[in-house]
């Protein structure tokens, strides 16, 4: 056995290895064929590579495993077709080629629910990446200092689903624009992006400072694009408010009533106190 575990360690089958004498063992107990022997220990392998697959996936994809759907408060944003997000988070408008973009004042949930939408699309085996759109252009325009251009630039092109946040937070560097729209460019139509923005499309020539290559990004990502318009009121705000709610509820709360205590009172706890001191 250990000469059949020397081989499978040369061809890297780790969980064969670890799963064999109990997988063995489990084979004469219960008398199944070679074939079966051979199934259970290609599924072992095949179950470890999937799970180390995904955690690779998610370290690698920069998203908040903490927000997902399940967690997002739909009944805060009513007139967000729910329906619509889940058929999103279907995934199948990456494999389509597609793009979503969310439109929306601050605070309303777009970064949660992209974040929500990718972490499916990890679950499904597919490369994701979630960056903030400014802090990609400083990465690209750092890059070019030190050599490593090329390989930052494929590191936005080569995800099947880039994540966009906050497109139009900040202005677009003017340094940025051209590394944006390349990276628009070389992903239309062989890749998906998802991108969050609190600007309308007419904002976005202000945004670039050049009308005419902000309507090129437009046209490209638009072209093969969902737009999701979330028109609710900011969880922040909401937070906030229920905050400063519980501190007026405690504010009316009635002050606590008790016997006043008496001199003697006061003495005697003195003297209990003096006297736990001098002992």
């Amino acid at each position: 056995m250990e000469a059949l575990k020397t081989q499978l360690r040369l061809l890297k089958l780790s969980s064969m290895v670890d799963g064999l004498e109990l997988r063995n063992k489990h084979a004469l107990e219960n008398q199944i064929s070679y074939l079966e022997f051979l199934e259970l220990l290609v599924e072992d392998e095949v179950v470890r590579r999937q799970a180390n697959g995904y955690h690779t996936r998610l370290r690698e994809s920069k998203l908040n495993s903490q927000k997902v759907l399940d967690t997002y408060d739909f009944s805060f944003q009513p007139e967000l077709d729910k329906r619509m997000i889940h058929e999103l988070a279907s995934c199948r408008f990456i494999t389509q080629k597609n793009n979503i973009i969310l439109m929306g004042k601050p605070g309303v949930g777009k970064t949660h629910l992209a974040n929500a939408i990718g972490l499916e699309a990890v679950k499904k085996g597919m490369k994701v990446l979630f960056v903030h759109t400014n802090e990609m252009m400083e990465k690209l325009y750092s890059s070019r200092a030190d050599g490593s251009y090329r390989y930052t630039m494929q590191k936005y092109l080569k995800p099947d689903l880039l994540i966009l946040d906050e497109l139009g937070f900040k202005k677009m560097p003017q340094y940025g624009m051209d590394d944006f729209f390349e990276i628009i460019r070389h992903r239309y139509e062989t890749g998906s992006l998802i991108v969050t923005t609190n600007r309308n499309f007419e904002d976005w020539g202000t945004l670039f400072g050049d009308k005419v290559m902000a309507s090129a990004i437009i046209d490209r990502i638009v072209h093969h694009a969902v737009i999701v318009k979330v028109t609710g009121s900011s969880y922040r705000v909401k937070n906030l408010l229920e905050v400063q709610e519980i501190f007026r509820n405690e504010e009316k709360q009635p002050a606590k009533r008790g016997r006043p205590r008496k001199d003697g009172d006061q003495n005697d706890s003195s003297d209990q106190d003096e006297r736990f001191e001098n002992e």
